[in-house]
């Protein structure tokens, strides 16, 4: 298992070993040991899919104190977009964005530390995405950016936004909660 710096401080691409047979693959994406050798939460208490048709764009999503989530990311079926946002005050990296290419295929997952923004936008035509996360949902805690506003070329000619995240306040306006 290999982790990558992805230019936002704490934020891994997480490359796992993929064993490939005749009779298919086995890839470890989790590996306890490897992410307390690096400082990095090892408790996940929460688990979720979402599904997703080409066009579609979730987030950019963060889930606030005290119940903020760190957030280990993968596509388990097609193609995503990932994008992540810095909005950690005092970060070096404050408002800059990321993104990444995540595939059923390469099995690369993302660790997104709390503070940072999520999402995607699925590009093939559907797109199953798991997270584990640190924290479980705790309604009210819901907050964001609107997708649309950190500068990110969206690969996608006529995106698919929920009201909610199309009611996201922009980066330019946000009052984060988060520090670096």
């Amino acid at each position: 298992m290999e982790f990558r710096e992805t230019g936002i401080a704490g934020c891994h691409l997480v490359v796992p070993t993929v064993h490939a047979d005749d009779r298919g693959v086995l890839v470890k994406t989790y590996l306890e040991s490897a992410f307390a050798d690096r400082g990095l939460p090892t408790h996940f208490p929460e688990q979720f899919y979402s599904r997703s048709r080409r066009g579609v764009v979730r987030g950019l999503h963060v889930q606030l104190p005290p119940a903020a989530q760190d957030k280990l990311v993968c596509c388990v079926a097609g193609e995503v977009f990932d994008v992540v946002v810095d909005l950690r005050a005092g970060s070096p990296t404050y408002g800059r964005h990321a993104s990444f290419s995540l595939t059923a295929e390469t099995w690369q997952l993302l660790y997104v530390p709390v503070g940072l923004a999520h999402g995607f936008a699925a590009v093939s035509e559907q797109a199953t995405m798991a997270y584990l996360a640190t924290a479980e949902y705790a309604p009210g805690t819901d907050g964001g950016i609107r997708w649309d506003s950190a500068g990110v070329d969206w690969p996608v000619d006529a995106p698919v936004v929920s009201t909610r995240d199309a009611e996201l306040p922009p980066l330019g306006e946000y009052r984060t909660p988060f520090t670096a």
